[in-house]
């Protein structure tokens, strides 16, 4: 990208970005034919550097577009940082949907190896799932899914793992209410996910979210062509194997017969194969978390190359972090495919102001202590560095979390930026990889998805070799970021067709499933 140790990000920016770290009374050459910069305090790598004076209450550019307003008067060789600029954000909404994108140029000649399930989705790992109704019955659905690890599945090895997903929900909350609605699309999200060839539900019997509401709430059946059987001896086909604790006789009994399931499961999901499929099959989540001054500057930028390829290829690319787009709206409402889309995103982010603010806090607490020692200040900086995984084309929807996506393109997913949380909503919606860009070197996975692991940095990239699946530190000297972008979707591919992530070598993935709890626990 360049050899000079700080990048002007566009040429109306009042900061520069350092790529190492400036001493005080270090000058800095801008190469514009000015008198050279004089650090007037130490700058770590990845912190914003003034290059103008700014006045109290005047906007500070970068991205070409204000992340604040000066607190105090900034000098030429400033350190800019929370010290001397707070957030303030007043957009101009109009043109809405007026620079609607071309559609990008088709690419038809890219395929993934998938497992192409009887109901026309494609999957991209090959999991039973041990899925839990309520809290109460999380221990039974861990107990059934320890049962089979590696040893258990030597003899499966077209079986990725069994898998518990469980949550401290499902009871407390008004029975149809925000709640409990929820969490029903997030547990039948699951279940249908198409990395998900086969499931058990186990229920304790007196819960809110009880089994038969779930099941005809989601309209859940198992794929057609899986076989089990009943206690009686009856064999079944495309019925769901439920289980309740209460009626199943306990928590020891109901342990032994999700077991038995699973054993009668097991060897149907592995007689499954992956074949060629298009690329336009892929659904994919992107991801910021433990982000830093570099990831909308190499990290986040590729993986928006990496999502319009997927659009390209006929493919979904899923953006959220609803909480982590404040200030960077602008950025999808003038791309927008419609105006109805556009006024779906701005009345998502009205609800996130008063619910914020019915808990007397504010969107722009969002940047964490790592994201501020990585150089971001305030949330829009962040949001505007967040954004850029979207890419470029059509905004084409806009949807409630864990909701099914209509059609395919773009589209921006509501959720908080908590990143389990907002994993767990993409991966329900149907995502099948997942992209986790991060500066600061978040640990993650998300099953049933697997999650590649970015790092914005090649000082990241070194340190955590087992973590991290790409290195885009070298956008900074060496890659463009369409290279770098491309590099990142030809991983994609060969995630989707098995190569395993860091995260899942790791083992991560079962932890981290964390339905959004949004509403009042009664």
């Amino acid at each position: 990208m360049q050899n000079k140790p700080w990048i002007q990000l566009s040429p109306d920016d009042h900061c520069i970005v350092a790529l190492r770290r400036f001493a005080k009374g270090e000058s800095i050459d801008l190469h514009d034919g000015s008198t050279p910069v004089v650090v007037r305090q130490d700058i770590p790598a990845g912190h914003k550097l003034s290059i103008s004076e700014r006045s109290p209450g005047q906007e500070v550019f970068k991205y070409g577009w204000p992340i604040g307003v000066a607190s105090q008067p900034i000098a030429r060789g400033d350190h800019i940082h929370d010290h001397n600029l707070r957030c303030e954000h007043a957009l101009d909404y109009t043109g809405l949907a007026t620079q609607t994108p071309e559609l990008p140029e088709p690419i038809r000649d890219k395929t993934f190896q998938g497992y192409v399930r009887s109901n026309g989705s494609v999957g991209t790992r090959n999991y039973i799932a041990i899925i839990s109704t309520v809290n109460c019955s999380a221990g039974v659905s861990g107990a059934v899914a320890r049962q089979f690890d590696s040893e258990a599945l030597k003899d499966f090895p077209n079986v990725d793992g069994v898998v518990a997903f469980k949550h401290d929900s499902g009871c407390g909350m008004a029975y149809e209410g925000i709640k409990h609605r929820t969490l029903s699309r997030v547990l039948g999200g699951i279940a249908r996910h198409p990395n998900i060839a086969a499931y058990v539900l186990i229920g304790l019997g007196c819960e809110q979210n009880t089994l038969g509401h779930l099941q005809k709430n989601q309209k859940l059946v198992q794929l057609p062509g899986m076989r089990w059987h009943s206690p009686d001896g009856r064999s079944h086909v495309q019925d769901v194997p439920v289980l309740s604790i209460q009626e199943t006789g306990g928590t020891r009994a109901t342990i032994r017969r999700g077991v038995d399931l699973v054993r009668e499961l097991l060897p149907q999901v592995n007689a499954m194969q992956r074949t060629t499929v298009p690329a336009s099959e892929l659904v994919l989540a992107t991801k910021c978390g433990g982000s830093d001054g570099y990831s909308g500057i190499t990290a986040n930028p590729a993986l928006g190359v990496a999502a319009d390829r997927v659009v390209a290829c006929g493919g979904v690319a899923i953006l959220s972090e609803t909480t982590e787009l404040y200030g960077a709206e602008q950025l999808f409402t003038k791309r927008a495919q419609s105006e109805a889309v556009a006024r779906k995103l701005l009345d998502k982010l009205q609800w996130w102001r008063e619910y914020t603010d019915y808990y007397g806090e504010d969107i722009d607490n969002n940047p964490s202590i790592g994201n501020k020692a990585g150089g971001l200040t305030t949330i829009i900086e962040k949001s505007l560095g967040a954004a850029s995984k979207g890419g470029s084309t059509a905004l084409q929807n806009v949807i409630d979390y864990a909701d099914t996506i209509p059609g395919k393109g773009l589209v921006i997913m509501d959720a908080p930026g908590f990143d389990p949380v907002c994993v767990t909503g993409m991966v329900s919606s149907g995502a099948n990889v997942v992209v986790f860009t991060t500066g600061r070197g978040s640990c993650f996975g998300c099953k049933p998805a697997p999650s590649i692991k970015v790092a914005t940095n090649t000082s990241l990239f070194e340190r955590m070799p087992e973590d991290m699946d790409l290195n885009m530190g070298t956008i900074l000297d060496q890659e463009s970021i369409e290279q770098a972008g491309d590099r990142m979707f030809e991983a994609i591919l060969e995630t989707a067709s098995g190569k395993k992530t860091k995260s899942e070598l790791l083992g991560y993935g079962d932890d981290e499933f964390t339905p959004w709890a949004i509403g009042p626990t009664l």
